[in-house]
């Protein structure tokens, strides 16, 4: 009988949950009764009572539910101050509500099937096995009851595997008792498993629905145990599961679920001996089967789930067979062919998801020592390559409806970019692999399309796909096609001279085809594009042929002036620049892989190009410098000093006399150098005054990008004795290495001066009283462009740009566009010098001061988005540390990196207080610039730790540091210190990849040569504290928690011993186990104690430093659940027995007679 009470509580109860539950409810009410329910569950003593009588089948559902809930909370939060016999008054509750508390299978609602086994799974993580032995002959009870107890078995069963082996939300020693208990019964389980499926499985084809229901519920349950079982209970019995898995492939209402476990099982690691059943799959039934359910497959979500599980099935059934076939015993299946063709079919399929998802084991078995000599696989890998004349092309954006793949895009990608990315590598590298394997047939299929193409009339498709000139556009057919068939041509180049002898080359063939290209002519610049791909993917062929070299050379010059408009007045549009950019890349290439053999026409290639350099005032400074830049290339091939130097000097003659003239002296001053340039000038329009600043903005990037260009082409030969005999060679430094010269040293000495002088100007240029000189129209001017923002924050830019508009740049964007090429620009041609020159560069007089004032000058002005740049170029990218010899370590990179990683750290510390303190932020503009500054200065720290990490080994600063004494430091005791404090302090930063580069490559390497001197206790403290409290920030991160607590390890065992101060702050670390700490210390100080192994010590401090880890966000005001631990199980009783004393038997173990032993 209810008592009154009770039924109040309860009335008062299903008010709150209606009035939580109401839409209309405004939101004061709502948190109201949601805090009345919440302090019930808390404080009241009738909640068992309660959730029992909302429970019941004759409340509404929303109602059952809250009262089940209620239970819950009781078993999660109040079991361990329950006594025994309510313990088990709720357990038989909980049984009968299982027995008897729901409604037929197909009625009841999930969300209480769901709840209902939370609570039971609950009592079972508390006190399964030791006291509750017959938890699963109960369940196996319970299923005779009806279909609707047989799920709530099979859901309890699921959750408690899930929660045991997959989540582990258990600690340790209760999660080990219920594991091995459940590995102890896995027979009977699965036994039991099977013959639910088995039964069920026969009434549901019985056209009974409610089985359906079960077989789905006892599949999800196989999946949740196939996963971690022993093979030996996947395949037992022949492999029957897999064989019942394989028959309901063929079910639609189970096949879903039958692929998942089929997946799971299929997917297994093991020992070869365990895994040879799983070829039993490669067998006429179950390839015929799978084969059967891939072509009933209807375009409905459910199906389209199952396809691509099916087609992950056929993906890990040739993972297998790859590992199975390397070992001799096993034999390569007889139905290779059936599963290839399956396999195919997958990769031949419209959805292009499905055809990515098979390149993986494509390229496992092109790759396989064994499989790729077999027969079936070689015919397959030409099959392969006539797929990917289909698949190669860019169809099916999920944003557009014109083709059948869109409609499988649209579900698998959220964006175009999404789509166009995915795998499109991956891609490349399967038909590389498939072109070794059959080269001549790689490179008939590549002529024949390349014919195709070229023949074929231009397709620009409907009005959706044209440009509005009439021309194609990124989605026209012929632009697709021609795009897929230049892919395949540079794979299967690549490929056919790295694994064909030279005269097995198809020579002629490709002949015929190169001069069939270079006949072709086309006005559209997105087809041109590819015909000169086309064209430099096949210049291997032309060594063989030297008459078609001219012909070939002709075709990129005249690309390099390609235009599609006579209207000079019209800005070019991204396909023209694109056009010309790729033509001058082209002549690079050549110049740089083959110029030995464009050594004999020298002469006619520079005419040509001071020709085109004086005749064409359209070709742009870009332009004029590549084909500078082509020249330095095959003059390296001189290997004659004073003929190249010669030659480079009369080159750049008139860009040295215009980088040295008299009017280039406004660079000195910020506000001469901002009148040359226009910045201090409002424009509005167009005018002459405009275009002649204009003229001066191109006349100083064509200088500098000149210069370094041609110091990044410029070489001496890499053959010692050729260096010597063309006299580059000029003497050898002190441990024998040569010292060389370098044509162009002459030429970057004298522009030089001007180069610091800008770089001067240019920093000096965020100082408040220049940037107060920036006119209206350019006040914006230093502020980062959107595309670099986007990078910065991760924001792709649109796939299917509009290529056929003119690209119309605003005064600020052209400003903004100038400042940031010039910036990075003269970084680069420093950058480059130092890996070019070398000793030339380092011996240079004065060069640190220069460095110092030009590049650092004004270093705290410059913001973070310009000076990341300047350390990725000059410091990463063309590092001034790597190539600079050991005698200028001391007078020129202390200098130089003292004060750089003093700043990033100050900057850093600064961010990361600005961040912590603002905390509220009011507009999406703020919002975003707030996250700009963040991410900046976490990438700008990504690039010192990367720089330093790169280098540290063998960089200098650590070569001296190591050399000398800790104590005698001097002028390098200030960067080693900045050093150190830069890597400590970031390993606490929000940035878990700086956290862990730094605590496990930078901070203990640099602080161990100072471990051996006497530091002082304070700094020791520091340091070992800053790693406890990257612990409290990062310790949640599995990989930060394993090197900071390595790290903190190597600190306290190698500083302990002399500093009682860090046992202090040991001592403060919360609920440490002061006996714990008691004993590491005495194992650590005493030298007669047995030490431990390294192992088992890290283990140990893990332990001392648990207090220390602080928690994710998602897991900070969530309340804990505490389980306690039961008496243990399987634990082996000691042997009291004295071994000394006893007998060992040893003779017995060579005794002649079984008696003995």
């Amino acid at each position: 009988v209810m008592t009154e009470p009770v039924a109040e509580m309860c009335e008062r109860l299903v008010k709150a949950v209606n009035v939580i539950m109401d839409p209309e409810t405004n939101q004061t009410l709502r948190l109201e009764a949601l805090k009345f329910c919440e302090e019930f569950k808390e404080t009241s003593s009738l909640c068992i009572p309660c959730g029992l009588k909302l429970a019941a089948k004759t409340q509404p559902a929303v109602i059952r539910h809250f009262g089940l809930q209620i239970l819950e909370h009781v078993i999660k939060y109040r079991w361990n101050n329950m006594q025994v016999n309510e313990k088990v008054q709720l357990k038989d509750c909980a049984m009968q509500l299982l027995s008897t508390g729901t409604s037929s299978v197909l009625q009841e609602e999930s969300h209480i099937k769901d709840v209902l086994s939370r609570i039971t799974v609950e009592m079972i993580k508390r006190e399964w096995p030791q006291n509750w032995p017959d938890m699963l002959k109960e369940m196996e009870a319970l299923t005779s009851q009806g279909e609707a107890q047989t799920e709530l078995v099979m859901l309890i069963l699921l959750r408690l595997a899930e929660d045991v082996i997959t989540f582990q939300t258990l600690p340790t020693q209760r999660r080990r008792d219920i594991q091995q208990t459940l590995t102890q019964n896995m027979d009977s389980i699965f036994t039991f498993l099977m013959a639910i499926l088995h039964i069920n499985v026969e009434d549901f084809r019985k056209t009974a629905r409610v089985y359906c229901r079960v077989s789905v519920a006892t599949l999800n349950t196989l999946a949740g145990y196939i996963d971690w079982v022993s093979l030996a209970h996947i395949t037992n019995n022949n492999c029957q599961l897999l064989e019942i898995l394989c028959l309901l492939l063929n079910e639609p209402e189970l096949q879903l679920e039958a692929a998942e476990c089929l997946l799971i099982a299929i997917s297994r690691k093991g020992r070869p001996d365990e895994r040879k059943p799983f070829l039993l799959l490669f067998g006429d039934v179950a390839i015929d089967v799978i084969l059967s359910a891939a072509h009933s497959v209807e375009v409905v979500e459910r199906r389209y789930i199952f396809l691509k599980r099916l087609c992950q099935v056929l993906c890990a059934m040739g993972s297998q067979l790859c590992f199975l076939a390397v070992s001799t015993d096993i034999e390569i299946p007889p139905n290779l062919c059936k599963y290839t063709e399956a396999l195919m079919a997958f990769t031949t399929h419209t959805s292009h998801f499905l055809k990515m998802s098979t390149l993986q084991t494509w390229g496992a078995l092109f790759r396989h020592d064994v499989l790729s000599k077999d027969p079936v696989i070689l015919e397959m890998a030409k099959k392969y390559m006539k797929t990917c004349m289909t698949n190669l092309i860019k169809t099916g954006y999920p944003s557009r409806n014109d083709h059948p793949s869109c409609m499988y895009s649209s579900v698998d990608f959220d964006s175009d970019e999404d789509f166009h990315s995915f795998s499109v590598a991956q891609q490349s590298d399967m038909l590389r692999l498939a072109c070794r394997m059959a080269p001549l047939e790689a490179f008939q299929i590549a002529a024949e399309w390349l014919q195709f193409q070229i023949t074929s009339p231009v397709d620009v498709g409907d009005s959706s796909t044209t440009s509005s000139g009439g021309l194609c556009s990124m989605l026209s057919p012929s632009v697709t096609q021609w795009d897929a068939e230049t892919i395949f041509m540079e794979c299967m180049v690549g490929q056919i001279f790295k694994h064909l002898e030279t005269e097995k080359l198809p020579i002629d063939a490709s002949t015929e085809l190169l001069q069939a290209l270079l006949k072709y002519e086309t006005k559209d610049p997105l087809i041109l594009s590819c015909v000169l791909t086309n064209t430099s993917a096949l210049f291997p062929f032309v060594i063989h042929r030297p008459h078609l070299l001219s012909l070939v050379l002709d075709k990129l010059f005249r690309a390099v002036t390609f235009e599609t408009s006579q209207n000079k007045m019209v800005p070019r549009t991204r396909a023209v620049k694109n056009v010309r950019r790729h033509a001058c890349s082209s002549i690079i290439r050549i110049c740089r892989d083959y110029p030995d053999f464009l050594v004999p026409c020298f002469d006619i290639f520079y005419e040509h190009t001071k020709k085109l350099l004086a005749s064409d005032p359209t070709i742009t400074y870009m332009e004029k410098c590549s084909l500078m830049e082509a020249l330095v290339l095959i003059s390296n091939q001189f290997k004659d000093f004073e003929k190249q130097k010669a030659f480079l000097d009369e080159l750049l003659a008139p860009v040295v006399a215009d980088w040295t003239s008299e009017d280039l002296r406004v660079l000195a001053t910020p506000a001469m150098y901002l009148s040359f340039i226009g910045a201090d000038q409002v424009l509005t329009e167009k005018t002459r005054e405009a275009e002649a600043i204009t003229c001066n903005r191109a006349r100083l990037s064509f200088c500098l990008f000149v210069l370094s260009g041609v110091i990044k082409r410029a070489k001496w030969p890499s053959d010692m004795e050729e260096a010597k005999a063309g006299g580059f060679v000029v003497g050898c430094t002190s441990g024998g290495e040569p010292i060389y010269r370098n044509p162009c040293t002459s030429i970057f000495l004298a522009m030089l001066p001007n180069l610091f002088v800008l770089i001067r100007t240019q920093i000096s240029l965020f100082l408040p009283e220049n940037m107060a000189r920036l006119s209206e129209t350019f006040s914006a001017a230093h502020e980062i462009m959107d595309q670099e923002k986007n990078v910065v924050l991760g924001i792709s830019q649109p796939l299917l740009d509009i290529y056929d508009s003119p690209v119309y740049k605003s005064n600020l964007e052209r400003m903004q566009g100038f400042f940031a090429t010039i910036y990075d620009i003269c970084f680069h041609a420093l950058g480059n010098a130092c890996q070019s020159l070398l000793q030339e560069f380092y011996s240079i007089e004065g060069l640190t001061q220069e460095i110092s004032t030009s590049v650092f000058g004004t270093f705290d002005h410059v913001p973070d988005h310009r000076l990341r740049p300047m350390i990725h170029i000059l410091f990463i990218h063309s590092s001034l540390v790597q190539y600079c010899p050991p005698e200028y370590h001391e007078s020129l990179l202390c200098p130089l990196l003292g004060p750089l990683f003093a700043y990033i750290l100050q900057v850093g510390i600064v961010q990361r207080l600005t961040w912590e303190e603002e905390v509220v932020l009011s507009h999406d503009s703020q919002v975003t610039q707030e996250m700009l500054e963040e991410h900046l200065v976490i990438l700008l720290t990504r690039e010192v730790i990367e720089f330093l990490s790169k280098w540290l080994h063998f960089s200098t600063i650590i070569c001296l540091v190591s050399s000398i004494e800790f104590t005698t430091f001097f002028s390098f005791q200030s960067i080693y210190m900045s050093l150190l404090t830069l890597s400590f302090t970031a390993i606490s930063w929000k940035d878990t990849t700086i956290c862990n580069r730094s605590s496990s490559l930078l901070c203990w390497t640099l602080l161990r040569p100072a471990t051996a001197g006497n530091l002082l206790p304070e700094a020791v403290t520091w340091f070992f504290t800053s790693v406890l409290k990257a612990l409290q920030v990062h310790g949640q991160h599995e990989v930060c928690n394993n090197t900071l607590n390595q790290l903190a390890m190597l600190i306290y065992e190698a500083l302990r011993p002399r500093y009682a101060e860090l046992r202090t702050v040991m001592m403060q670390v919360p609920n440490i186990n002061m006996d714990s700490l008691d004993q590491y210390d005495h194992k650590l100080l005493d030298p007669k104690a047995q030490k431990a192994g390294e192992k088992k010590r890290k283990d140990q401090f893990k332990r001392l430093l648990a207090g220390t880890i602080g928690k994710a966000l998602c897991e900070q005001f969530k309340k804990e659940v505490h389980i306690k631990n039961l008496p243990t199980l399987f634990k082996r009783p000691k042997d009291e027995k004295d071994i000394m004393n006893e007998t060992l038997g040893l003779a017995a173990l060579f005794a002649p007679t079984t008696e003995a032993l």
